[in-house]
């Protein structure tokens, strides 16, 4: 089989449980497929970029036996590319002049991530006197053909997603100048060529959103799989912003042994005393379950 795959960490602090897993899972996957693992370094919002951090991921990874098969990529240094995409978007992206509280003013339901629905005040065109915050994509009107996303998860089965029910008209381009993540992440997978894509459940609510976004620019659907992820004492997601301690990289076995628990592949840790035997039993665990 024809596989690449990544795993896609935001430079925001230091590897942590919760990020391993993903990143544990999508590097299985790949070998379980005898295909090629790429890094790629999602630093486009440089606001909440660390310095250092991408270089001490990057390490860790190194030091629990994870190496990318290509050159690493950031996204940084990808801007005309995301800007090609936004200009071959054309009529189907417009300017926006809504705030965040105004938007949050009018909203008159939630999407599935908790944020508020965008209403569509900007759709026919600005308001006399405002001017443009945003860009955004216009999503097709309930019942039209490309309304409704459906794909098939490896891990959380098949999903189906009305874009204009539970997204509405989704940023492209946000007020601060940055790209959003839904266009950086597509132009990205597509031009790594990336076959399978396999991160943490609380990205399952972007899926739709990308596949349109695919759609829309004669863009490849990778194939899906969406891994639990690891919440702490208080039932909050792991990460830099609840907490998440970074990895001990010195104690590689512990912290791979860790995170396949959250993977649910039954390895017995009293044969694993190196990354080597390690992989030697992970890897086949992976292709057991997911394999095909």
């Amino acid at each position: 089989m024809y596989y690449i795959g990544r795993f896609a960490p935001s430079p925001t602090g230091p590897l942590h449980a919760g990020s391993l897993v993903a990143a544990l899972a999508s590097y299985l996957d790949a070998r379980a497929h005898q295909g090629r693992w790429l890094i790629r370094i999602e630093d486009i919002d440089e606001t909440r970029t660390i310095a250092g951090a991408a270089d001490d991921i990057i390490h860790t990874l190194s030091a629990l036996g994870m190496e990318t098969d290509e050159p690493i990529i950031w996204q940084s240094q990808r801007q005309s590319r995301y800007e090609a995409a936004f200009l071959e978007l054309g009529n189907k992206v417009y300017p926006c002049a809504c705030s965040r509280k105004e938007i949050a003013d009018s909203r008159v339901s939630l999407s599935n991530d908790g944020a508020a629905i965008y209403p569509g005040t900007c759709r026919t065109g600005l308001a006399e006197g405002r001017s443009a915050r945003a860009w955004r994509l216009r999503v097709p009107n309930a019942g039209d053909a490309l309304d409704e996303i459906e794909f098939n998860d490896r891990w959380q089965g098949p999903v189906c997603e009305s874009l204009s029910a539970s997204v509405g008209d989704f940023v492209l381009r946000r007020a601060d100048g940055f790209w959003a993540y839904q266009l950086a992440v597509v132009v990205d997978d597509a031009d790594q060529e990336i076959t399978h894509i396999v991160r943490g459940a609380d990205l399952l609510e972007s899926t739709a959103r990308q596949i349109y976004l695919q759609r829309l620019l004669n863009k490849k659907t990778p194939h899906y799989l969406h891994v639990p992820v690891i919440t702490n004492d208080r039932g909050e997601k792991l990460s830099k912003q609840t907490g998440a301690q970074a990895l001990d990289s010195s104690q590689p076995v512990s912290a791979l042994l860790a995170a396949t628990k959250a993977l649910e592949l039954g390895i017995k840790a009293e044969a694993i005393n190196s990354v080597q035997t390690f992989f030697e039993a992970a890897v086949p665990a992976w292709a057991r379950r997911f394999g095909k």
